[in-house]
Formats: structure tokens, C-alpha cells, sequence
């Protein structure tokens, strides 16, 4: 599924240029998990970024299901961000003024999917029972908890039904009663569904539940 072949990512700084990855390789089969730790400031929300196709690396390719991800433009980088993979980032990104079904169904609406407004709400629906959030789907983000918030952007992330999923943090700024609930449903949804799962995280204990367990250090990628 993700392919990383020799990549570096350089930001060019007055005076200097600052090498974030330095030469990483990465592979992670269709349907397995994979975490990257690392201190902060190690560039492993960079890496997230680039295997997202959100930015591009300084030097090397990556692959994702096949696909050479500098091959392309804006255009179709949008396309394939919308239809091949979901995002959870470590604030979730919520839309306050919506309500959790407007937030789930949101991304569906923005593909330009054809099916009719019933069926996208009843699919959102049901991803919204799916992380046990069914009494909920009228209520606002700032209505939730934090793990509640994190099963919503679960939920939205999975609307498009993509093969590979990034998260960011996660459960960063969960307590570890929710992060351990959390860590059980991002198994489980990597089981049920088969989607390919990769997280970048500072929790050690939610890496160690990966199947793949990797940490960023000074530019290099080391398995654990």
C-alpha cells in the first residue's frame, strides 16, 4: 500500500536549509497498521503530510497503492486525498457550526460521489453508530468530549470508504482511560474493514498496539 523510497524533506531557511527526513524508507502492506514515534520537532507530521500528499519530498519517491504521488497536479491531489484516504488530525478539525451527521457527511458531499442525500446521511449514520456516537448525531462538537470529538473525525475520516487512513496524534490530548478505548476501536476498525492504518503518535503504549512500530529521530526511520 505505501511505498517510501529514500526520501528527504528540506525547508529552505534565510542562511541555511533544514533537513527534517533524511533518506527514509518506509513500506507498509495493504490492511496492516504502522505507528511512527518520535520526539517533537522529529518530522513525523511532515512524513504524515507527504504520504497524505499534502506536500512533496526535497528528494525520493513515494508510493501510495501504486500511485507515484509527485506525478500529481493540484487537481488531481485533491481527487485522490478525497476518494483513497482519511485524515484524523490531533484537533479533529470539527466544524462547530455543524452537527455531527453535517460534519460526517461532508466529505462525501465535497467528492462529488453520486448517490442520493439519503444515502449519504444513512451512511454517515451508520459509521456514527459504528463508534457508538448514535444518540448523538444532532449535537454540536462542543457539545461532546474530547474522545467523543475524536470518534466523530473517526467517523468523517472513513465516509469515503478509503483504503488507507492517517492519524496525527490522536488520542493527544486524551486521558488514558479514552486512549485505550481509542486505540481498541482503531483495531477494530483495521480488522473489520481492512483499511490501512497508519499513526503518528508520542504514545508509546498506542504505538506498541501497531503491527509496525517505528520511531523518527534526527531525520532517520528506525524499526522497532
Amino acid at each position: 500500500m505505501i511505498e517510501v523510497q529514500n526520501v528527504s524533506k528540506l525547508y529552505e531557511m534565510p542562511g541555511e536549509a533544514v533537513r527534517v527526513l533524511d533518506g527514509i524508507d518506509l513500506q507498509v502492506g495493504a490492511g496492516e497498521t504502522a505507528a511512527v514515534v518520535g520526539p517533537s520537532g522529529s518530522g513525523k507530521t511532515t512524513l504524515l503530510n507527504l504520504l497524505g500528499a499534502l506536500d512533496r519530498p526535497s528528494e525520493g519517491k513515494i508510493l501510495v497503492d501504486g500511485r507515484d504521488l509527485a506525478s500529481f497536479d493540484e487537481e488531481q491531489a485533491a481527487s485522490f486525498r478525497n476518494q483513497a484516504l482519511g485524515f484524523v488530525f490531533q484537533h479533529h478539525h470539527l466544524l462547530p457550526q455543524c452537527t455531527l451527521l453535517e460534519n460526517v457527511v461532508l466529505p462525501r458531499l465535497a467528492g462529488g460521489w453520486k448517490e442520493s442525500e439519503e444515502e449519504t446521511a444513512a451512511r454517515a449514520e451508520a459509521l456514527l453508530s459504528e463508534v457508538g456516537l448514535q444518540d448523538r448525531l444532532t449535537h454540536f462538537p462542543y457539545q461532546l468530549s474530547g474522545g467523543e470529538r475524536l470518534r466523530t473525525a473517526l467517523a468523517r475520516a472513513l465516509v469515503n470508504e478509503p483504503r488507507l487512513l492517517l492519524a496525527d496524534e490522536p488520542t493527544g490530548s486524551l486521558d488514558q482511560e479514552t486512549t485505550g478505548v481509542v486505540a481498541d476501536l482503531l483495531e477494530e476498525l483495521n480488522s473489520q474493514k481492512g483499511v490501512t492504518l497508519v499513526v503518528v503518535t508520542h504514545n508509546a503504549a498506542l504505538a506498541r498496539r501497531m503491527q509496525n512500530y517505528y520511531e523518527l529521530r534526527g531525520g532517520k526511520l528506525e524499526k522497532q
